[in-house]
């Protein structure tokens, strides 16, 4: 297998996992934020593993413009959550 090969079959998995797995739970994680709810452990351990996959998203978006969006996207998002997250932590 190729580097290019391999590099595409890896944007792949991670274009998968976010679509089905990562922003799914994100924006449920989003929703309930927004609506005054806080986090728990295991919206936090998986806010981390978006933070990961982000950060492999940027590697690759760093060589390839069509991922840029994605990358930026899904940082704005964790932004928001986090944020929101910490704003209701501070009214409790």
């Amino acid at each position: 297998m190729t580097d290019n090969a391999a590099t595409e079959g890896v944007v792949l998995a991670i274009l998968e996992r976010m679509e089905k797995f990562r922003l799914p739970r994100a924006f449920e994680i989003k929703d309930r934020v927004d609506a005054g709810g806080l986090l728990d452990e295991s919206d936090i351990e998986f806010l981390e593993h978006v933070m990961h996959d982000s950060q492999e998203i940027k590697k690759l978006a760093d060589q390839r413009t069509d991922l840029q969006d994605l990358y930026t996207r899904a940082i704005d998002l964790y932004s928001e959550i986090m944020d929101k997250a910490l704003e209701n932590e501070k009214k409790t």
